[in-house]
């Protein structure tokens, strides 16, 4: 199975759809907003005057929003669609970054740099078969000392959602709308191919690639309404109730090369 070409067509069609989205909400952005959340604020702080890289950076909201910390940014995205709509933000908001089209695998290939940083979030790690890989990718990309962080959902809810908490080398193919579309509107359905990841396996793969762990936190909530029969108990909190109790949908990582 090709399933680099089957996503990046995928989310060539949900990056044109997105930017349009109120999920996003592109006006607010470029009016002077973050899109980062007070997950990543509380524990990724002190970005200004140091490098970071963005894997899997979509259209560049998060990669933007650093940069607007001080931060000199690079964002990597599969999708050719998405690059060109975040070089486009880019222009419009007069921010310096630099945006590279790649898979994160391939990525290794075309690095000229290393980073202080580098940093991934929500709903990244699913697309990507081997975190050993991945995880050496993070590893060869920092500079000696550099902090790694991920903020990312629990796979909790997966198993919930009727998908694997552990991983399987054969895939999930999927037929399915954006999550941004109230009803996941059938008329922008298209086929990804996803991984399984339990919170062990992110966690080995890291310290295998050679990044000391210094924290990992669990979070009772998720910054986005991107799930079923969520429950909006704060502001931007968001909880799945399962026998009165919430359960954990995202966790987060920060560790140091060593």
């Amino acid at each position: 199975m090709d399933y680099l070409n089957i996503n990046k067509q995928a989310w060539n069609e949900r990056a044109k759809v997105h930017f349009d989205s109120s999920f996003y909400d592109v006006p607010s952005f470029l009016a002077g907003n973050s899109s980062l959340t007070e997950i990543e604020t509380a524990e990724l702080t002190d970005v200004a005057g140091k490098s970071l890289l963005h894997l899997q950076c979509h259209f560049g909201l998060d990669t933007l929003s650093w940069a607007r910390l001080g931060a000199s940014v690079t964002g990597v995205d599969l999708s050719d669609e998405a690059i060109d709509k975040a070089r486009e933000l880019v222009t419009q908001c007069n921010i310096e970054a630099e945006f590279v089209c790649a898979d994160v695998y391939e990525f290794a290939n075309k690095r000229s740099k290393s980073f202080d940083i580098v940093f991934t979030s929500f709903g990244a790690i699913c697309w990507l078969p081997c975190l050993t890989k991945w995880a050496q990718v993070i590893s060869d990309s920092l500079n000696q000392g550099g902090t790694f962080y991920m903020a990312e959902f629990h796979p909790v809810q997966d198993v919930l959602d009727g998908y694997p908490y552990f991983h399987q080398a054969e895939p999930d193919v999927v037929v399915e709308g954006s999550y941004t579309q109230a009803g996941n509107n059938s008329d922008h359905e298209q086929t990804m191919v996803t991984w399984a990841h339990s919170l062990s396996e992110v966690i080995n793969a890291l310290i295998q690639a050679g990044i000391r762990i210094d924290a990992v936190n669990e979070f009772p909530f998720s910054p986005y309404n991107c799930f079923e029969n969520l429950i909006e108990k704060q502001p931007k909190q968001f909880q799945s109730i399962v026998k009165g109790q919430p359960i954990p949908l995202v966790f987060s990582i920060k560790g140091t090369k060593c």
